[in-house]
């Protein structure tokens, strides 16, 4: 007995999606990107002397300057690479592991 074969149509490359692109403009912000982090950021105030080198080597731009000049961490966004920390020159970052 011979088996029918089912035919199938070759999508060809001009018809698939693109992948790894923005197609409309801030869809970028819908992508929660914090959330596969092992630690998080914490600023000291006290501490902070508002330099803003940390919002200046941010990678994702998770570094806001509130309104009053103090900069905080949108966990959101933030991926726990301790950029931050590491270029803090006051030391008022440090890392701290997440909870589960």
């Amino acid at each position: 007995m011979v088996e029918k074969v089912e035919k199938r149509a070759i999508v060809g490359w001009r018809n698939l999606a693109l992948g790894c692109a923005i197609l409309e403009a801030g869809s970028s912000t819908q992508l929660l990107t914090g959330t596969w982090r092992l630690q998080h950021p914490v600023i000291d105030q006290q501490l902070c002397n508002r330099c803003g080198l940390c919002y200046i080597y941010c990678p994702d731009m998770a570094i806001i300057k509130t309104p009053a000049g103090a900069y905080e961490h949108d966990l959101n966004y933030c991926k726990g690479c301790g950029i931050c920390a590491e270029e803090c020159p006051k030391k008022a970052i440090t890392m701290v592991e997440e909870e589960e």
